[in-house]
């Protein structure tokens, strides 16, 4: 018989009744029967209940230990009887009588439960994050991620893609979020940089000629934490040579779509091949975002036109100085309170914009200042213009266009949420399409990249040499599930003469694009395919898949959002002697450094005056 076990503890079924077997595992619960102990055994595959009567010498045993407490159990399988069979546990037809234990690791007083679903303060979950990985719901989430991650791998490589690795240590790059620096010891004075994503490596393989590349790759942003956010994460990063758009649609779409129908628990997902393709300009308007959630049937309207002579002033007014009024409609809401509407407005404040105006309307009959100042006849033609019915109300978001776009694209959500109207049980994809290239930056007062300078501009050079740049569109796109962005990517700049002409406009010369890219340029000017990619969020994937608000449910050991480790004190001071080895000098370090400097310095003037 195995040192340990001879079956997991999710293995027994009613075809091993009689069997003598061996099972380990740590002490799930305990039941006291008087006289009857009934232990659930857990390991990591599942749950067995041991049975240990009076006549058994386990029992003393078994009886001073706490739970937690790891144990191995020499027993007989027995059927249970028809009113004890326990038909949510696959091993509930049976248990097992102990003969003898053996004590492999005593537990002391945990400082959180395992068994049950209490929720427990984050700091004490990510302290100790080894405890809160044997939960079950968290045990899940992290054995369904490792399940996601193969499915990827499978279907990438089935589609001829070729997984490769690329370096860790690399260069710091200007544009992106802020870098992980890592002193070089070698060469004092220089950093590496960890990744914030393979870009140019994953390029420099298109153009090395490998056509169809693919990784999980590990990424790191020095970035302000937020649910879907983590410093360090890993992606589904893909590139293709010699491709279109569409073709890149074509190639991730049913990896996508599979994974999500595979692990989905039979939600419903947005068929291979009908992703919606929905341009950015559009998203802004109709969701008031770029990252639009489809279950949400509310549409955003822009109704400026209506009031450029309106008799409601305020909206007269932002409209005549170049803003736009934004609506969103709140179908049925005859039977709410005027509270309902207020406490909307109310929320927008808090939410840090001016107020969210709002029409009412029971049986035809309209309210609110709005309505009363634009007229009841005007009213009812826009409702009509908008397709709103008798019993519906309308939240209005005026100001700048891109203030407008927010505030109506959260009320969006808000309303949706609170009307019930998000649809469940499924996930809706769709891709951003058609990104401008350029925007223009209020405070630096110049033209600069909207996103990622390295795509390609739809109409390449022609498009820049003939056109305004806040009018040229981008080859680039998102994918977007449930409101949530997975990835960004792009059909790239291939073309140096392409590339130092797009940076010419947002104000880079040719020699700080050398510079800065040099790896890049070079390459490309030795001969480089059209190519493309993108690289969608395994973390945000799984948070989707497993139904959690919060990213860090589906990551083994994740940081806080302060970034640190609780479980490991990370980050911490160097020592001395690292330090100098590195050729680092903190910023304490060279306080008093020249606090001492200046102190040797007042010493010696003393001296000299005595």
């Amino acid at each position: 018989m195995h040192t340990y076990r001879t079956h997991t503890c999710a293995a027994l079924r009613q075809d091993h009744v009689g069997e003598s077997v061996r099972l380990s595992g740590w002490v799930h619960r305990k039941r006291d029967h008087g006289g009857v102990l009934f232990v659930d055994l857990r390991d990591h595959y599942g749950i067995t209940q041991i049975v240990v009567d009076e006549d058994s010498p386990a029992l003393p045993v078994l009886e001073g230990l706490r739970v937690e407490s790891v144990i191995t159990i020499d027993g007989d399988v027995k059927a249970r009887s028809e009113g004890t069979v326990n038909a949510n546990l696959p091993t509930g037809a049976i248990e097992v009588y102990a003969r003898a234990v053996t004590v492999q690791s005593r537990a002391d007083e945990l400082p959180l439960p395992v068994a049950g679903d209490q929720e427990y303060p984050e700091d004490i979950r990510l302290k100790y994050r080894f405890i809160d990985l044997r939960r079950e719901r968290l045990h899940r989430n992290i054995i369904l991620r490792s399940q996601v991650i193969t499915a990827l791998r499978r279907r990438m490589t089935d589609q001829g893609f070729t997984e490769f690795q690329t370096p860790i240590l690399g260069a710091s790059s200007p544009e992106g979020a802020r870098d992980y620096l890592v002193p070089s010891r070698l060469h004092p004075g220089t950093f590496y940089a960890l990744p914030q994503a393979p870009q140019m490596f994953k390029q420099l393989l298109m153009v090395a000629g490998f056509d169809r590349y693919f990784q999980i790759a590990p990424c790191f942003r020095d970035e302000d934490l937020r649910a879907d956010r983590s410093p360090e994460f890993y992606q589904l990063d893909f590139e293709m040579s010699f491709v279109t758009q569409d073709d890149v649609f074509n190639a991730i779409e049913p990896v996508l779509a599979g994974v999500f129908e595979e692990f989905g628990g039979g939600k419903t997902v947005t068929p291979a091949g009908t992703f919606p393709r929905i341009p950015y300009a559009e998203s802004m308007l109709k969701y008031g975002s770029d990252k639009p959630d489809l279950r949400n049937p509310l549409v955003i309207s822009d109704v400026s036109a209506e009031f450029t002579e309106s008799g409601f002033g305020i909206f007269a007014k932002i409209v005549g100085g170049g803003g736009v009024v934004r609506v969103i409609p709140a179908p049925n809401t005859a039977d709410r309170s005027r509270k309902f509407f207020d406490d909307m407005n109310d929320w927008s404040k808090r939410e840090g914009f001016a107020g969210l105006g709002y029409v009412t309307r029971k049986g035809g009959e309209f309210g609110g200042p709005i309505a009363k100042n634009h007229g009841a006849d005007r009213m009812a033609q826009l409702y009509d213009a908008l397709g709103l019915g008798p019993d519906d109300g309308l939240f209005f978001a005026a100001g700048k266009e891109k203030d407008a776009a927010k505030l109506a694209g959260a009320a969006r959500t808000r309303v949706g949420e609170e009307l019930g109207l998000i649809e469940q049980g499924c996930f809706k994809f769709c891709w951003i399409v058609d990104f401008p290239m350029f925007e223009y930056d209020e405070e630096q007062k110049k033209v600069d990249f909207s996103h990622n300078p390295f795509s390609m501009p739809q109409g390449e050079m022609e498009a820049l040499e003939t056109q305004d740049p806040l009018d040229i569109l981008a080859w680039q796109y998102d994918i977007v599930c449930n409101g949530y962005e997975l990835s960004s990517g792009a059909i790239r700049n291939h073309r140096p003469d392409i590339m130092y002409k797009a940076f010419e406009l947002a104000g880079y010369s040719q020699a700080e694009v050398d510079a800065n890219f040099s790896g890049m340029i070079e390459a490309f000017k030795l001969g480089a395919p059209p190519h493309g990619g993108s690289a969608p969020g395994i973390d945000r994937i799984v948070m989707l898949l497993a139904d959690e608000p919060n990213i860090r449910e589906v990551i083994a050991f994740p940081m806080n959002q302060r970034a640190q480790d609780l479980m490991m004190g990370a980050p911490t001071p160097a020592s001395p002697r690292q330090l100098r080895e590195l050729h680092i000098r903190t910023a304490d370090q060279g306080a008093r450094a020249a606090a001492g400097a200046g102190a040797a310095e007042t010493v010696r003037v003393d001296q000299a005056g005595a």
